[in-house]
């Protein structure tokens, strides 16, 4: 693979034109095919082989058209104090506020609270359904504003108005993601020392994951991708894009640091990087893929989705990279460097991962001990995780959604936020409005039940649905039981009345999801900690490195979920991070953070072990190479965790309590991974091992296959071959050309 990689390096180095062009018109044609693509997308939830599935495809079936998924508002209503919405004035300005909602175009109706009787008990707070012709995500911006005025003239009247539904639905807000790019900007320019050196990563990575989510969005109408979609692939694809492309651009500024010509040493790089950003790619790309093993669509499309644009990311880095090298000139080099000259000598001083890696070999026990035990620490919140699907008593309390979500608790009780839809199955009945009957007064009977609406059937009275309004708020356990309580009554309701009982609605949707994503995760977590284990063992050709690895990841992924459930479920720091309301963690959000995690871990891994076994290979002390590795690889893989650490952390300001959880999960994560597990746990573990750190079983090393991700078969070819600019790029720098440039790295 070295080798391929090398002449593919060296060829679009040479042919920089005509790489340049392809990329830019891939470009260009995904842009385009964005911005004439329906804008629609689907954010609703498909969980095959739960209850909650079976109910709400038997609700599409019998009872046709009352499940469209076209946008609703709930427009809520108070009274002010010591008044009620009855009296004439507020009634008034409650009817005026329909009739604004009935004249919007894109309304299909609005149903009046008295005549629908949705007032309180106490007639001091109501509501007002409206429903409107198309998604959410087809609705006009006057659509808004004409909601957004007609709510307006219900408050200047003195009335309380908010207003909750999927109307409020719309794609995530930009700009989170510039915060990442401009902290790696700086990362990169202190790294590099060379502008050009530091903006070809970010240029590199912009254009990767433009194609990457232009296409997503070309996509989106006809692959059903949700809205988060593409903002989970920009995440993902500018944190891996910047990382790759730094790899092989080091990598290349080594190459000219050692007085190779400029076409050779991208060709190396390209070669030896190049084969480590492979490895690092699929691992990504497996470990995203693979969450299609949980069978859950909206999940397994995101995965996908964002698999791609990492491995467009690693098609840029082999091919775009080198052609962009080969138009830098000398300007990758730092000014210091060039300025020094080619006889100036390289220092002998020793750099910053020299130096710690010396102090870690000196203490490996109290290093491994204070890693191990400090991210144990933070891994026990991980105990008290519970499971849940964020709904509008996640939003922000200054959201006008929260507020008519609170309102609604206030005047109709907690569970009114989340009913249970009771969906019954009357084609076994022999009495169906007996059947139905029987189910409804049973419902009534359980725990923590606080209404039960009468029966509705479908023309053919082969089919009824019913609402169950819990006591508790949806994202309780209490509600959790209740669900239970009503599926635990459908086998002897089935016996007694022939009717079969399924329950539904978006409580008992998220209630399933958890659980499904809850069994999923352990066979997830083994199927990708068995995957790290048997890749790393044909990298390395060892069986305790891959251990430790893997082991290393599971530490970095708990403490990661600890410090989520406490910051978001318990709310430590809260603050800090802007959350404003706890409760559950978002229930994709551990199998989402193993599989992203994993792949990332794999990559620090990687950069910095292969580092390792080649010095050891080549003849130095375990001790020695451990230095080595990290001479040479510390600093770059420092840069690389910080600057993936500002992208995701970038996304901690959007105000969706799914993209911010996500975003804080994987900046923590890499941190722990990148500074904690691999700078110094890795270390600690090979100074204690030391020799038997590459030991692997004769057998075993006749049966792998050497995929040479060090590149030590390319050093054997190229061997022969003087490292002089002699000849070559034709093209090349005259500054350049037959010197021994040294560089800093």
């Amino acid at each position: 693979m070295a080798t391929f990689l090398y002449r593919l390096g060296r060829l679009a180095f040479r042919r920089r034109w005509y790489f340049a062009l392809i990329w830019v018109l891939l470009l260009v044609l995904a842009g385009v095919g964005a911005a004439t693509a329906s804008k629609s997308t689907n954010n609703d939830f498909s969980i095959p082989g739960t209850e909650a599935q079976q109910a709400f495809d038997l609700l599409e079936k019998r009872f046709p058209g009352n499940t469209e998924q076209n946008a609703s508002a709930r427009v809520v209503f108070k009274a002010p104090d010591g008044q009620k919405l009855t009296d004439a004035k507020n009634k008034k300005a409650v009817e005026r506020v329909i009739g604004d909602l009935r004249k919007s175009s894109q309304v299909a109706g609005a149903a009046d609270p008295f005549e629908g009787k949705t007032v309180n008990k106490d007639e001091t707070i109501g509501y007002a359904s409206a429903a409107y012709k198309v998604k959410s995500t087809d609705l006009t911006e006057s659509s808004r504003d004409e909601l957004k005025d007609a709510a307006r003239h219900g408050r200047d009247a003195g009335l309380t108005v908010e207003v909750g539904g999927s109307v409020l639905q719309q794609m995530p807000e930009g700009g989170s993601e510039i915060i990442g790019i401009a902290v790696s900007a700086v990362v990169l320019v202190i790294t590099f020392g060379s502008l050009i050196a530091a903006g070809l990563p970010l240029l590199t990575a912009i254009i990767g994951v433009g194609i990457g989510v232009s296409s997503i969005a070309a996509l989106a109408p006809v692959l059903d991708l949700s809205s988060n979609t593409s903002t989970l692939a920009m995440m993902i694809g500018l944190a891996v894009g910047i990382d790759y492309a730094l790899f092989i651009v080091s990598r290349y500024r080594a190459e000219l640091a050692e007085g190779r010509e400029r076409e050779e040493a991208a060709g190396r790089a390209v070669g030896t990087a190049g084969s480590a950003v492979v490895f690092a790619g699929l691992t990504v790309v497996i470990a995203l893929a693979g969450l299609a093993v949980v069978n859950i669509p909206m999940l397994t499309k995101m995965g996908m989705a964002a698999a791609g644009t990492v491995t467009i990311a690693v098609l840029i880095a082999l091919s775009l990279i080198p052609a962009l090298l080969g138009f830098a000139g000398k300007q990758v080099l730092a000014r210091k460097t060039r300025k020094a000259g080619p006889d100036a000598a390289a220092e002998d001083k020793p750099n910053m991962g020299t130096r710690w890696a010396r102090l870690v070999l000196r203490r490996p026990v109290l290093v491994l001990a204070a890693g191990v035990l400090g991210l144990g620490a933070i891994a026990v919140p991980a105990a008290s995780l519970e499971l849940g699907l964020p709904d509008d008593g996640a939003a922000s309390k200054n959201t006008t959604q929260r507020k008519a979500y609170d309102l609604l608790s206030e005047g109709f009780g907690p569970g009114f936020n989340g009913p249970l839809i009771g969906v019954m199955d009357l084609s076994g009945a022999k009495d169906a409005k007996g059947a139905a009957q029987r189910v409804h007064d049973t419902l009534e009977k359980l725990d923590n039940v606080a209404t039960v609406t009468p029966a509705q059937f479908n023309k053919a009275e082969d089919a009824a649905m019913l609402m169950v309004v819990p006591k508790s708020k949806p994202t309780s356990t209490e509600t959790e039981d209740l669900v239970h309580a009503i599926r635990g009554e459908s086998a002897s309701l089935k016996s007694e009345t022939g009717a079969k009982v399924l329950v539904t609605g978006a409580t008992a949707m998220n209630i399933d999801v958890s659980q499904k994503l809850n069994d999923a995760l352990l066979p997830y977590l083994a199927l990708v900690v068995g995957l790290a284990f048997l890749l790393l063992m044909v990298v390395f050709r060892s069986v305790l490195v891959p251990l430790k690895a893997a082991l290393g990841f599971l530490l970095s992924v708990v403490a990661a979920l600890g410090a989520v459930v406490a910051v978001f479920q318990w709310g430590w720091l809260g603050g800090l991070f802007g959350v404003e309301e706890t409760g559950p963690i978002m229930s994709m959000m551990p199998i989402f953070m193993v599989g992203v995690v994993f792949g990332l871990a794999m990559d620090y891994e990687v950069f910095l072990v292969t580092r390792m076994r080649e010095a050891y290979v080549h003849g130095e002390r375990p001790d020695e190479a451990v230095v080595t590795g990290f001479r040479h690889g510390a600093r770059v893989v420092t840069a690389a965790a910080v600057i993936m650490m500002s992208v995701f952390a970038g996304f901690i300001g959007s105000s969706e309590q799914m993209i911010k959880m996500i975003g804080f999960g994987l900046a923590i994560a890499v941190f722990f991974d990148a500074f904690v597990v691999r700078m110094a746990i890795v270390p600690a573990v090979l100074a204690l091992l030391g020799k038997a750190a590459w030991w692997l079983p004769r057998w075993l090393s006749k049966v792998l296959p050497n995929v040479d991700v060090e590149g030590e078969g390319l050093q054997k070819h190229l061997a022969p071959a003087a490292p002089t600019a002699a000849s070559g790029d034709a093209d090349a720098d005259p500054d350049l050309d037959g010197k021994r440039e040294p560089a800093r790295v």
